[in-house]
């Protein structure tokens, strides 16, 4: 009898899911989805062109926080930072469906890996939509002082240090997944429409160089972090903006910082491109 009750309880609990992820795949919700896959898109894009400024000896922040705070600054910033915020609310509503209702019906080893990927997205994404409404309420953060505070909380830990390099290699790590996809073509099953196609290869052009741009990014942050583990200093942490700076200062930096721009540039539009078309 308390086999049968379980089974029951089981039988209820899975025909709820099934209600709540059948009440998910819905239109709206897949459009919202993508809208706040585009505003990160163009996030990327606006980075990259701060970056170019910045090779070419101009000022500006090369951080997400930096290009939000010149839309945030125009006619229509609040409207749009609103628009945005909602549309990553979104997508991070739709990676937690992902990792959760839609996970279950994956093999236990996928199914795990699941939870995990899409699990963090469901973070950054929610985290990205909090900054968007900080930015439409006039309260917009600043990455890299965001990024030292974080480093000096986990360096006033006992295994402080610790923490720092583990970041270091969690965000490097990322870095080089990026990369490898990148190269690898990891990404074209995400743009199948384009597949033995004229458009297709162009497309794959910007998948391609925008990826590896983007994981040779986040490794430069990897070494900061890094840096600061070595120094016991949380200022040598300064996230994107400051690990994009640093490469002005070398010989041939400021063509790495050129090449990285660019790539930047590169993801978002295949971002964008991927909002539109991909595979959600």
């Amino acid at each position: 009898m308390t086999t049968d009750s379980s089974a029951d309880q089981q039988g209820l609990v899975g025909r709820a899911a099934d209600a709540v992820e059948q009440a998910t795949d819905t239109r709206a919700l897949d459009v919202t989805a993508r809208f706040g896959f585009a505003a990160l898109a163009v996030v990327h894009i606006l980075i990259g062109m701060i970056a170019l400024r910045l090779a070419v000896g101009g000022n500006g922040e090369a951080e997400p926080t930096g290009a939000l705070e010149e839309v945030a600054e125009g006619a229509l910033g609040t409207p749009i930072m609103w628009i945005c915020s909602v549309g990553c609310a979104g997508l991070a509503l739709w990676q937690l469906s992902e990792a959760t209702l839609r996970a279950r019906h994956l093999p236990t080893g996928r199914r795990i890996g699941k939870h995990i990927s899409s699990g963090a997205l469901v973070l950054i994404y929610g985290s990205m939509a909090a900054t968007f409404a900080r930015f439409a309420l006039g309260d917009g953060p600043d990455s890299s002082e965001s990024t030292v505070d974080f480093t000096r909380s986990l360096l006033d830990t006992t295994p402080g240090v610790l923490l720092v390099f583990v970041t270091a290699g969690v965000v490097a790590g990322i870095g080089v997944h990026f990369v490898v996809k990148g190269i690898r073509r990891g990404f074209r099953p995400e743009l199948r429409r384009f597949e033995d196609t004229a458009r297709g290869r162009v497309v794959e052009v910007f998948g391609v160089v925008g990826h590896v741009a983007k994981g040779l990014a986040l490794m430069l942050v990897g070494g900061l972090f890094v840096l600061a583990g070595l120094h016991r200093d949380p200022q040598e942490s300064t996230g994107l903006d400051g690990s994009l700076k640093v490469l002005q200062y070398h010989p041939v930096g400021v063509y790495v910082l050129t090449l990285i721009a660019l790539g930047l540039v590169c993801y978002g539009i295949f971002a964008i491109i991927r909002a539109v078309y991909g595979r959600m």
